[in-house]
């Protein structure tokens, strides 16, 4: 398993529509262990492909808390439907878009259908915090990132202190 680059905004790969999946091959298998595993050494509890740059319809989860077991989702050719009309607020964070959380409204129930790991038909009903994130992670998908629910004025601070901490990285490196 490798970790691999996340996208940060303003990174053009992020606002691409990821394409359907044909199967769930080995080489796919192997970008989901990858995307865990780089979920997994950047603390987050989800990831799309498009964020590792792989324009695929793909999504990892685990929303495991830190003293319990990892429990790892993988999600190919997702799609939501049948939203609740309960929309609820959560402060949400994302991998491509480091150090900014704010609040976003979204259904609290959602179903969602997709293919597992081994490419087998799954549907299933999603509530609380699975709920948030994997229309989150499916935001994604569509080229969305939840700063653009955010005013103007929020998205715009959003992306100017993400490049303000990238270029201290860039330094530190150096």
């Amino acid at each position: 398993m490798a970790v691999l680059e996340i996208r940060t905004v303003p990174d053009p790969v992020l606002k691409e529509v990821s394409q359907p999946v044909d199967q769930v091959d080995d080489d796919l298998r192997q970008l989901m262990d990858d995307m865990l595993q780089t979920m997994y050494a950047a603390d987050g509890i989800g990831l799309a492909a498009i964020q590792v740059g792989v324009a695929k319809r793909v999504i990892v989860m685990d929303l495991a808390g830190p003293d319990e077991e990892a429990q790892p989702r993988y999600f190919v050719n997702p799609v939501l439907s049948d939203p609740s009309d309960t929309l609820k607020p959560y402060e949400e964070g994302c991998l491509s878009v480091p150090t900014v959380y704010d609040e976003v409204e979204r259904p609290d129930r959602i179903r969602i259908r997709y293919l597992d790991y081994d490419g087998n038909p799954q549907d299933e009903i999603a509530e609380g915090m699975f709920a948030v994130c994997i229309q989150h992670e499916m935001d994604h998908l569509e080229g969305v990132l939840f700063i653009d629910y955010l005013s103007r004025l929020k998205r715009q601070r959003a992306v100017q202190k993400v490049k303000k901490v990238e270029k201290s990285k860039d330094r530190d490196a150096a």
